[in-house]
């Protein structure tokens, strides 16, 4: 039984698309290190509760196929601030992201970054320095 839960989902996994833009904040990639975690025993791993088991991956396969987005149909792709999928992706990515938290610093948190050390032994002849 356990095998069967397990190439379930290994499946899902597989068929869960990626997205690059969005590394390490991605839904895809934290599905397959949650998988990895949960039968890292392989088909050899016991479920506890395969009850629990199913019920997840059926909600999870119904999110994959979009389940509820053709059950409950909207007629506009658009949300309630008026942008659009495409709009969502580019300001969602990586990229865009690091720019935002670079304009919310102060101008002494971009003077520290500046001239503080990279490497740890530096940072403690620093503060020597500073304090001497």
């Amino acid at each position: 039984m356990a095998a069967l839960h397990y190439h379930c989902f290994l499946k899902l996994c597989e068929e869960w698309p990626v997205d690059k833009t969005k590394r390490g904040r991605d839904l895809g990639t934290y599905l397959q290190k949650r998988v990895a975690q949960a039968f890292w025993e392989g088909e050899n791993t016991q479920v506890a509760e395969p009850e629990a088991c199913n019920q997840m991956y059926q909600s999870l396969a119904q999110l994959h196929l979009n389940y509820y987005k053709h059950k409950y149909h909207c007629p506009r792709d658009t949300s309630f601030s008026g942008l659009s999928m495409k709009e969502y992706k580019l300001i969602l990515s990586i990229g865009t992201l690091e720019e935002f938290q670079e304009m919310d610093k102060s101008v002494w948190q971009k003077l520290q970054e500046k001239f503080t050390p990279m490497r740890p032994e530096e940072k403690h002849k620093a503060w020597a320095w500073v304090l001497s």
